[in-house]
């Protein structure tokens, strides 16, 4: 009786031995779908980030110069009164003031014919000089004469371009603030204000341990936090070299070039200095680092149908990815997709 029961109990052992093999073949042998992607040669960079107000380059207040009845002039890019966001080209007139007792107290042209008639006169003064005619006294009087009348018809000229209101510099009008026309309008008065922000200037304040990586004329790449795909690059112009003592940052200037006009004088912006760039190197997406323990990173590496654990070092990053320094060659197929339930030496089916 005892046989029996041992031997039955025998039979039940190698009966459930040889079902955990059964089960741990059938684990082996199932195949993990992946995908993979080989690695080619990469650039990537490493970047100081900051961020600020983007201000226009130039920016002007225009103001009357003069008291006088107000004219808004025409746009002759479009036929139609000057309005907000016009274009305007160096030297075009915006506003003109009218008041014929201004006007006619400058006596422009009169005073013009009278430095010709002085520079004449000096001419003629010359000439009989040349033969013993007048006195050398009588030449330096006539010269005198010459730059008195310059002067008056100079200053007169400057006097009425204060009746004219003229764009400095190629720009967009940013403010035109409303006037009745032909309505009097003192000297003085805001008028308009005009902006050129092809070109914008930033300034930003950095960490005290930047210092030993930013320079001037370093790549800054500006975007806005609600407009990330338009990006516009620019370039560190002035660093500080003094360090704030209670905030331990420094200041600097960007200056952002800004042609297709895609970021807005004013706006909130954010700058990442690039501070270090790699070329022909291996790069990786972030995501798909993996941790053992505290100092290991590892990755999975397609080896014919297992996927391998690689030990991996890394160099500089960016958001999405990082540089691989040790452990990666040009040319392994690492796993991209399916990697998170592996492990090593797992089965693998490669999904194309």
């Amino acid at each position: 009786m005892k046989k029996n029961i041992l031997a039955a109990t025998s039979i039940a052992i190698i009966a459930l031995a040889s079902c955990k093999s059964g089960n741990n073949n059938n684990y082996s042998d199932t195949a993990v779908p992946v995908r993979v992607t080989e690695i080619k040669p990469s650039p990537i960079s490493r970047f100081i980030n900051t961020s600020g107000n983007a201000l226009a380059a130039k920016e002007v207040t225009l103001k009357s110069q003069m008291s006088g009845r107000y004219k808004l002039q025409t746009n002759p890019a479009t036929g139609k009164p000057y309005k907000l966001g016009d274009k305007v080209k160096e030297g075009q007139v915006i506003v003109r003031f009218e008041d014929e007792e201004y006007e006619n107290s400058l006596s422009v042209e009169s005073k013009k014919l009278s430095c010709n008639i002085a520079e004449q006169d000096q001419t003629k003064q010359q000439a009989l000089y040349e033969k013993g005619g007048v006195t050398f006294s009588d030449l330096r009087k006539s010269e005198v004469a010459v730059m008195n009348s310059r002067i008056d018809y100079e200053s007169a000229v400057l006097k009425q371009e204060y009746m004219y209101v003229k764009a400095p510099f190629d720009g967009v009008i940013v403010d035109l603030p409303h006037f009745t026309p032909n309505t009097k309008v003192e000297s003085g008065a805001i008028v308009a204000s005009v902006m050129d922000y092809t070109k914008l200037y930033m300034d930003i304040n950095l960490p005290e341990n930047a210092i030993p990586y930013v320079r001037p004329e370093q790549s800054v790449l500006v975007t806005h936090y609600t407009l990330p795909n338009d990006t516009v690059k620019g370039v560190i112009s002035e660093l500080s070299p003094a360090i704030n003592q209670e905030t331990r940052t420094f200041k600097g200037k960007l200056i952002i070039d800004n042609n297709k006009l895609l970021i807005r004088p004013g706006m909130f912006v954010k700058a990442d200095i690039q501070v270090e760039h790699n070329k022909d190197v291996i790069v990786i997406p972030k995501r798909l680092i993996m941790s053992r323990g505290r100092n290991t990173k590892y990755i999975y590496v397609l080896d014919k149908n297992v996927a391998r654990q690689c030990d991996i070092k890394i160099g500089i990053e960016d958001k999405l990815d990082v540089e691989v320094v040790k452990g990666l060659n040009i040319g392994d197929q690492i796993i991209i997709s399916g990697y998170e339930t592996l492990r090593d030496d797992s089965k693998v089916k490669v999904e194309r």
